[in-house]
């Protein structure tokens, strides 16, 4: 069975005595791992460490070793940025959750005009520490050895505006337009070129956001005629994008 994975946003080194920060400690304590037990330890700049408790003290107090760095890497070939109109309710975790399990760069929460969902201020960054906390444990849970970014949550008009045409390898919008050239098109023929992609919340972009993307450089993508949740949307193109990625991961 393999050794639990543990995220710890720290500089790591092989030899290094380090007492685990609380919430990586109380997960060590749930898991009800004695001193001599085996785990695995990774800080998101690539590979992970093998690792071992060394003493536990109080609820929140578990001391570890590492042991030897192992470079693996188990990140998708192709980056790939999602840009999404937020979902309401748990769907938006459900997303961050999924895309991190399938491979995703980083996620860009946006408002639109027909978003059900809106934050600001405070509640915002409750929400983006929130979503980065639900990216980090799909990150231990999957494997991968880095995080997913969550960006700050953004107007859509501002974001658009802000990207300029700053490098981003490859930009598409999910749009059940007529014009819209299939996605699976461009998965297996640009091998493992970046893709910034940006799907609408629920009801979709409206006109006017579909055409502001388009001239921001967005090519209008298609998964086929169904119509998909917001929340479905993206991970099926993210999942299309990553599996005929190739290239050095």
């Amino acid at each position: 069975m393999p050794s639990p994975r543990l995220y710890l946003d720290a500089a790591l080194s092989t030899g290094q005595e380090i007492d685990l920060p609380e919430e990586a400690a109380r997960h060590v304590q749930v898991l009800r791992l004695q001193p001599g037990d085996a785990l695995t330890l990774f800080n998101g700049q690539g590979g992970e460490w093998a690792a071992q408790v060394l003493r536990m003290g109080g609820r929140q107090q578990v001391a570890v070793q590492l042991g030897e760095h192992d470079p693996v890497s188990r990140e998708a070939a192709r980056p790939v940025t999602l840009a999404v109109g937020m979902p309401a309710n748990e769907r938006m975790d459900a997303l961050v959750e999924k895309a991190t399990e399938l491979g995703v760069a980083a996620i860009q929460p946006l408002h639109c005009a027909r978003s059900v969902l809106r934050l600001t201020g405070e509640r915002a960054e409750r929400r983006l520490s929130h979503w980065q906390s639900v990216a980090i444990a799909a990150a231990q849970q999957s494997g991968r050895t880095r995080v997913p970014r969550i960006e700050p949550v953004r107007h859509l008009a501002g974001w658009l505006e802000g990207l300029g045409m700053t490098a981003h390898g490859r930009r598409g919008v999910l749009s059940l337009g007529e014009d819209a050239s299939p996605l699976a098109g461009y998965a297996t023929a640009n091998g493992a070129e970046p893709w910034l992609l940006l799907s609408g919340p629920e009801g979709g972009l409206d006109g006017q956001e579909e055409t502001a993307a388009r001239r921001a450089g967005f090519a209008p993508v298609s998964l086929g005629p169904r119509v998909l949740r917001a929340d479905t949307a993206p991970l099926a193109a993210l999942a299309l994008l990553v599996a005929f990625a190739t290239g050095p991961r």
